[in-house]
């Protein structure tokens, strides 16, 4: 095995996950132009649909992990993911193009889990938080590669962009020479299978908590920019793309900032956060805009990767796979949700606008940095009188 290859390849595999549903965002106007007839909830679930069948395959994949190594899983994900990612662009009927749709679902649902898990196994301590930072920041740069060329594409035609899943084949050439053949991940003993803490059911709460107010730029903007009379779909794409760029920055410093920070990145990364969308709520400049944006990616990069290894760190490594599948089923369900629960809140609060749903998420996220600071007081005053009283002096 080339040990220099398998961060990259460990990497490309988190690459493939991100690029399942929107790499094709760009050519969804000119899809809805070939299907004029079908009903526009249709056209919206070709970027959906995925999203729907990765959460149950997710299990899938961490039940077959007991039965067959996690090369071979990825291997087979990669393989259903090109042929329903590229197939898609045969089809004449918006029934037939949606099913394609789901079963790359299924592809992603096998590969999304072990792209985490794979970082587990190989790394440990700060290379394993070096990576998890690697890996959501490449994660996010092959987001931006790939809508780009699906763009580029589109000018082509409407089938033409489904030609950017042929990605896939190149990570499955690394996958097939430098991922190693791990043996399939056996449970110690013959009992019934341990239940996951329920700690990890709280960061994956909190996981999809997160993706839920942070998926409030990517529904939302253009909405707001429009609300606003601030521009168009043009000027929205740009201002999304500036989450990105802060989502890379600090995914790729993950480590550095974990050594400076400690015990604090998480809640400053939370305060970040919320004042971002306090300021969203209260500007109508775009530049503030811009940078408001930019340090919301700044928060979601540095709070995704530590969930995970947060998570990941309460369980033995062979429960590492069912882990993951649990993070990522409430990030998923948090992305589903969010345009729902958002409009909802702001509905049921009689302000139905995007800056009263910025201004409800920066309160949400600064009160849930109080309420951090509040507990960690008092668990630190707790502990403080019981370490005087077994004092020997």
């Amino acid at each position: 095995m080339n040990k220099r290859m398998l961060a990259p390849t460990i990497i490309s595999i988190a690459m493939a996950t991100v690029m399942a549903g929107a790499a094709i965002s760009p050519a969804i106007g000119l899809i809805a132009s070939n299907f004029p007839n079908a009903d526009p909830i249709l056209i919206k679930l070709i970027l959906t649909a995925p999203s729907l069948i990765i959460i149950p395959f997710s299990f899938v994949s961490s039940y077959l992990t007991t039965k067959i190594s996690k090369r071979a899983i990825v291997m087979i994900g990669l393989t259903i993911y090109i042929i329903s990612g590229v197939g898609a662009q045969f089809t004449n009927t918006i029934e037939m193009l949606l099913a394609f749709r789901f079963v790359l679902g299924a592809g992603v649902g096998l590969v999304m889990p072990l792209s985490i898990s794979l970082i587990s196994d190989h790394f440990v301590g700060r290379e394993q938080v070096k990576m998890m930072g690697y890996s959501s920041a490449f994660s996010n740069l092959g987001g931006i590669v790939t809508m780009t060329l699906a763009g580029f594409l589109a000018t082509f035609g409407w089938k033409v962009p489904f030609n950017v899943y042929w990605m896939g084949a190149i990570i499955f050439i690394l996958v097939y020479f430098f991922l190693p053949k791990n043996e399939p991940v056996q449970p110690h003993g013959s009992g019934p299978k341990k239940r996951l803490p329920l700690s990890v059911y709280g960061y994956a709460l909190a996981s999809g908590s997160i993706m839920l107010v942070y998926y409030g730029i990517a529904t939302n903007m253009a909405l707001f920019l429009e609300q606003g009379k601030l521009g168009g779909s043009s000027v929205a794409g740009a201002v999304i793309s500036f989450t990105t760029i802060g989502g890379m920055i600090t995914s790729l410093t993950l480590a550095q900032l974990q050594d400076a920070l400690k015990k604090f990145l998480i809640p400053i990364s939370l305060l970040f956060m919320g004042l971002a969308f306090g300021c969203l709520a209260l500007t109508s400049s775009i530049p503030v805009i811009l940078t408001a944006v930019c340090f919301v990616g700044l928060g979601q990069g540095i709070l995704f990767p530590l969930i995970n290894i947060k998570a990941l760190g309460l369980v033995n490594p062979l429960n590492s796979d069912r882990v993951i599948a649990v993070v990522s089923s409430c990030i998923y369900i948090g992305q589903f949700s969010s345009p729902l629960v958002l409009d909802s809140i702001a509905r049921s609060m009689g302000h139905p606008t995007i800056r009263f749903q910025y201004f409800f998420i920066g309160s949400a996220l600064v009160l849930s940095v109080i309420i951090i600071a509040i507990v960690a007081i008092v668990l630190k005053s707790k502990s403080g009188p019981s370490l005087k009283e077994e004092d020997p002096v």
